[in-house]
């Protein structure tokens, strides 16, 4: 007889690899559908995942691509988290903020100071 493969509640995985703070915060997702599983949208927080397996959902604004290297026995510090899997999808670089541009004169700036000051900041918020 073959033996079967080692499997754990992806909850539980996603909380022992620090991906979520805590295993409610991770169960939410999960309930919610919002994580999929090799592709297959998944509703359950006990739905058994095993190594190899491809997890996408949203975290922070952005989605997430993780593959499970390895399941947890317990919830260990970060470097051991982070060895439980691989992140298919490479951090993208920051974009840089623009700055309003400020008033450099001297004293109070005229009104048409102002306008022009307005007028570039209105312009990076579209």
């Amino acid at each position: 007889m073959t033996e079967p493969a080692e499997k754990l509640r992806v909850d539980k995985w996603l909380w022992h690899a620090r991906i979520f703070k805590t295993r409610s915060l991770a169960a939410k997702v999960v309930s919610e559908g919002k994580l999929r599983v090799n592709g297959q949208r998944i509703s359950k927080p006990s739905y058994a995942v095993s190594a190899d397996d491809v997890l996408t959902f949203p975290q922070a604004k952005e989605v997430r691509v993780i593959k499970v290297l390895a399941l947890g026995k317990r919830r260990g510090p970060a470097p051991e988290a982070q060895s439980l899997y691989d992140d298919l999808e490479p951090p993208k670089p920051r974009e840089r903020q623009l700055q309003a541009p400020r008033f450099e004169g001297k004293g109070r700036p005229t009104k048409k100071d102002r306008r022009a000051l307005q007028q570039t900041r209105s312009d990076l918020l579209e």
